[in-house]
């Protein structure tokens, strides 16, 4: 294991658990504890936590903080109320998605964005670029407070039961998508009902220095519960089965979110956004592509970057590719992500995915495969 690579500060946290680690957009992580099957049905099920203070912690503040980040997302958080949060991505001025990020607004002029990993420093980039200096009404002030901030996802079922147990109930009473400060087991935290699995749960962000002390309090907690500690093998099945993009599979610099099934967070009646114009263009002329979810007929697994092919006058051809698939632990099916031609996304179409050089029959399927009851 290289050791140039970062560390959280739950390192040896996991170490302790045997969890097995590897790499992971620069950072060792751990990909499974107890196996992946078991890890997922224990969130599916009952409770799952997760280290993910790999993510970055952008803040912008100040009386123009609202007007300069709603330039820079598609989503409009101008009705986005102190105490909540959204969904959205950025783009570039071609359409195309820089990261997806959830934006928290923790006070009037006060908001948290959460990027992934991996786009971090292009991220810290990019809003450094565009955020106005100065002083007077626009005045915005930008900071990444990604190194000294610890992230931790409690997810599934029995999550505000636990944080009952553990004394905030007034996190059990927390909206969805809703953020609040607040004090968990004795530590400063700031909390969301917000997630990455399809579950009930939380998102827990504390000081690095206070991460392990709250990660052994939800452990101890949870026990009695059922809790496990949760891999990025177990998150990635858990995401999938809920139709949860992963940037650099359904999501990058070459896809749009009209494109990738996001134009739900694409919000046109907003004069103004970085790649509006773009996706404008996009949608007034249609797609030529479309991110569709299907299940396998055939026997086989579906993979990241495997071919999607189709019978056209007796000859198969390529017409996209997988962006993410996995066995779906929770439906019984063998499931998948991929782009495809427009008028081969209707549901019930055939497909056939190309392993091992070998077409496995798949369909064109409704997504989120997996939906909480």
């Amino acid at each position: 294991m290289s050791t140039q690579l970062r560390r959280t500060p739950l390192y040896d946290s996991h170490r302790a658990l045997g969890a097995r680690l590897v790499e992971y957009a620069g950072w060792e992580m751990p990909v499974q504890y107890s196996g992946v099957t078991e890890e997922h049905h224990a969130t599916r099920n009952a409770l799952g936590l997760f280290d993910v203070s790999h993510m970055g912690e952008l803040y912008l503040e100040g009386p123009g903080a609202a007007a300069c980040l709603n330039e820079l997302i598609s989503n409009d958080i101008g009705k986005l109320a102190p105490g909540r949060a959204l969904y959205t991505v950025a783009c570039n001025a071609a359409g195309t998605i820089l990261d997806d990020l959830i934006v928290y607004r923790v006070e009037p002029e006060q908001f948290l964005v959460v990027c992934n990993a991996a786009n971090l420093d292009k991220m810290h980039a990019h809003f450094s670029e565009h955020t106005p200096r100065g002083h007077g009404h626009g005045q915005t002030e930008y900071s990444n407070r990604s190194d000294t901030t610890a992230l931790l996802a409690l997810q599934g079922p029995r999550a505000a039961e636990l944080v009952q147990i553990l004394g905030a109930v007034e996190l059990s009473a927390l909206p969805r998508f809703g953020v609040v400060r607040g004090t968990l087991a004795g530590v400063e935290i700031l909390a969301a009902r917000t997630g990455y699995t399809g579950e009930d749960g939380y998102e827990l962000f504390c000081a690095s220095d206070r991460a392990a002390s709250l990660w052994q309090s939800l452990m101890d907690g949870g026990a009695k519960l059922g809790i496990k500690p949760i891999g990025l093998a177990a998150r990635d099945t858990l995401r999938l089965e809920a139709r949860l993009a992963l940037y650099g599979n359904e999501i990058d610099e070459t896809t749009t979110p009209l494109e990738a099934g996001l134009s739900w967070v694409v919000k046109f009646a907003k004069p103004s956004f970085l790649g509006r114009e773009a996706l404008l263009q996009q949608r007034d002329r249609g797609l030529t592509r479309k991110l569709v979810g299907f299940e396998m007929v055939g026997r086989g697994i579906a993979r990241h970057g495997h071919a999607i092919a189709s019978a056209h006058a007796g000859e198969l051809a390529t017409v996209g590719h997988v962006t993410s698939g996995a066995p779906g632990l929770s439906v019984g099916k063998n499931i998948g992500l991929g782009y495809v031609p427009v008028e081969l996304a209707e549901l019930g179409t055939r497909l056939e995915i190309l392993i091992r050089d070998k077409p496995i029959e798949a369909r064109v399927c409704p997504t989120p495969f997996y939906k909480r009851s």
